[in-house]
């Protein structure tokens, strides 16, 4: 396995490859929220100069992993340097006020972006227009699109992941994304944690309430599971809704949200030996038996890679969405 790792200097134009001094590299994507991150240690040698905003390309095998920009860097008086670098996502934690009415996830995104000047790819059609969706704060841009995918989620229940594919932001349907790969028992993993809960996003009742001007209080609509209910207890989830859903529509987002929170939450944390390219929003097929409750043997969405490069050797932590 052959690592390339380039930084250029933007005020001089010189290109320095620094694969030899690096000790260490890792690369962490997050499914949502979260710019791709690239941290490596070096030890300063020869002419070596960069900046933060300088441009960092990273490979293995000639494959390109991550594309971004020096955003932090610290060094002690033995020369050891650590750089914290981040891909296009970054720039999108820029603040913003917006207000859309009628489009689609995706024009959204590409609006965002053009209008920060960010480089966009591959964006697959939702199929679903937002009525409306209005943030009249300041708020982060990424914010706001994590927003609108979650308003996606709820009212069609599909997931679409939003990355930098080295060239230009991309959104994609996590079904698109699947890895060639099965990690288990005998291919890859090397140990696991497995979790199980209803505390953190578990609900079995969902109360959505619509404004209503005319009678100056909220319509309020209640989607319920009552066999789990008696199990767990009541867990309520309440949300506003916009005012302009008809009662059709509101029905199909409780319906829809009750199907997403109402399960006991199973996730997995996997350490395995490293495969280059993979990534959080992928789908892998994962081949556990005696899990617990369970035995794994299905496709599942990844929800936090983490690679670590260190002395040529290769190794991941990999985080599920619940199985």
């Amino acid at each position: 396995m052959v690592y390339e790792l380039l930084i250029a200097n933007k005020r001089t134009g010189q290109i320095f490859d620094v694969t030899t001094v690096t000790t260490e590299v890792t690369y962490t994507t997050n499914r949502t929220g979260q710019p791709g991150e690239l941290k490596f240690t070096l030890q300063k040698a020869g002419q070596l100069d960069y900046l933060e905003g300088d441009t960092v390309r990273f490979s293995v095998d000639g494959q390109l992993i991550f594309y971004g920009w020096v955003f932090t860097k610290s060094k002690d008086r033995w020369g050891t340097i650590e750089t914290t670098c981040y891909d296009r996502l970054r720039y999108l934690k820029a603040s913003a006020v917006y207000n859309f009415y009628d489009q689609t996830a995706e024009s959204i995104i590409q609006q965002i972006c053009a209008d920060l000047q960010v480089e966009t790819g591959t964006m697959e059609s939702t199929g679903y227009t937002i009525p409306q969706y209005t943030e009249d704060q300041e708020t982060s841009c990424l914010d706001i699109i994590s927003d609108v995918l979650e308003q996606v989620l709820l009212n069609t229940g599909k997931i679409y992941v939003l990355y930098d594919d080295g060239n230009g932001i991309c959104l994609r349907s996590p079904e698109n994304m699947k890895s060639e790969i099965m990690i288990g028992d005998a291919s890859y993993a090397t140990d696991y944690t497995y979790k199980t809960d209803i505390d953190e996003q578990t609900y079995n009742c969902i109360t959505l309430a619509r404004p209503n001007e005319e009678t100056g209080h909220a319509d309020v609509y209640q989607f319920q599971d009552s066999t789990n209910i008696g199990k767990w207890g009541l867990l309520e989830y309440y949300a506003q809704v916009d005012e302009n859903l008809n009662e059709a529509q509101i029905a199909e987002q409780g319906k829809q949200m009750l199907e997403y929170y109402n399960r006991r939450l199973r996730t997995l944390k996997v350490e395995a030996l490293g495969v280059p390219g993979l990534r959080a929003g992928q789908m892998v097929y994962m081949h556990i038996y005696q899990l617990g409750d369970i035995n794994l043997e299905q496709w599942v969405l990844l929800e936090k890679v983490t690679h670590t490069f260190q002395q040529n050797v290769h190794t991941m932590s990999l985080e599920t969405m619940e199985i």
